[in-house]
């Protein structure tokens, strides 16, 4: 697949510093598609999602994203069976607070003795003794936010947490978050077709918060061809032109597409290279952006 350019490296995105001492390249990869259908179980081909993994850091990528409730557990298992003991200086990420009991089946579980038992599970699984970046998941409507924050925030404190990052919140969390343990990343759903979390992506550059879209691709008949026509004239893939707007979005920007399949996986790092001129980001840009609910 053509990219418009010879390189193919993450670190073509450039890099951000989490927490002020942990350095990745701009161009993350996220665990998730690595499971089995329905994000359960294992995948159809195990050898297939260990290839992807250490192609991954090979072509730079050392910030992979994933959670506990991939699988359940697989995707961790996986990171490790490809990747430990992490001599490539990869970041780890994992998150918590959702729960899987089925394939497409989630559920809320973000109390402080669920989380306090899960990172256990984690560590084990991913092969380290402290987590890098671990995230609540999403806030559980049965349990006090801040309880949640707390809880992660205690395992900071006894050196089981490096950073803490947050997945799926409205900026009053990130706010009620910050104050109680910092803050170094924010997950949220985000593209060029539907920016409804603009205002946290801008609280996020404000604060040098790294902000890792999931959801990148373009959603919508008008989204689909604005991509499409760029992609056209510059011979390379709507992944690509997708990404590389995300990256041009903001500084703090982190993608983490992911995939089972090490040539998608190659296409998506591809973007790290590929600039869009002024012309084209204005384009996108003007591309009205729907709420995700009357996207079609």
């Amino acid at each position: 697949m053509a990219t418009g350019t010879a390189i193919l490296s993450a670190a073509a995105a450039g890099t951000i510093t989490l927490g002020g001492d942990l350095i990745v390249n701009r161009m993350g990869y996220g665990a998730m598609r690595i499971t089995g259908p329905g994000i359960w179980g294992p995948p159809a081909d195990k050898a297939a999602a260990l290839a992807t993994l250490r192609r991954a850091v090979e072509l730079g990528v050392n910030f992979i994203d994933t959670a506990d409730s991939y699988g359940p557990d697989v995707s961790e298992e996986l990171i490790a069976e490809a990747l430990a003991p992490y001599s490539n200086g990869e970041v780890i990420a994992t998150k918590v607070g959702w729960t899987r009991h089925g394939p497409g089946v989630w559920a809320h579980n973000a109390s402080p003795a669920h989380i306090t038992e899960a990172i256990e599970g984690s560590l084990k699984r991913l092969r380290v003794e402290r987590i890098d970046v671990y995230q609540l998941h999403i806030p559980d409507p049965a349990v006090s936010f801040d309880a949640s924050m707390e809880a992660i925030a205690k395992l900071k404190e006894q050196g089981k947490v490096r950073h803490v990052g947050l997945s799926n919140v409205a900026l009053e969390y990130v706010k009620r978050a910050q104050k109680i343990v910092p803050i170094v990343s924010v997950q949220n759903r985000y593209s060029f077709s539907d920016r409804e979390w603009d205002f946290v992506m801008d609280y996020c550059t404000e604060q040098g918060i790294a902000f890792l879209p999931w959801g990148p691709m373009a959603q919508g008949r008008q989204a689909n061809e604005a991509v499409e026509k760029i992609a056209r004239e510059r011979g390379t893939s709507t992944a690509v032109v997708s990404l590389a707007w995300l990256l041009r979005r903001s500084p703090v920007v982190l993608p983490i597409p992911g995939t089972g399949s090490v040539k998608h996986l190659e296409e998506n790092v591809g973007a790290a290279a590929f600039k869009l001129n002024d012309e084209e980001f204005a384009a996108l840009n003007a591309v009205a952006p729907k709420p995700y609910w009357l996207r079609g």
